[in-house]
């Protein structure tokens, strides 16, 4: 289905991060309007989203393909 792992991971990070901002609202969520932010489940459920494709997000750099490049590229 995904051929790029990329998107899948971001995918599950993004799900789990949902969960976990929904389970955050329903376990330790503020009762009524005293706390607008924990008492939304649409709200922590956007953050949990968030917080997840925060954490998926790939940042490694690619590799260069071969050593020559590596040299050109710092001028050796």
């Amino acid at each position: 289905m995904f051929k790029n792992l990329k998107w899948k991971k971001l995918l599950i990070f993004g799900f789990l991060g949902m969960a976990a901002g929904f389970a955050y609202y329903y376990f330790i969520g503020c009762v009524g309007n005293s706390c607008p932010i924990t008492s939304n489940p649409y709200l922590m459920t956007g953050y949990g989203l968030g917080a997840g494709l925060v954490l998926g997000w790939d940042t490694k750099k690619p590799k260069a393909k071969n050593e020559t490049e590596n040299n050109k590229i710092e001028g050796k």
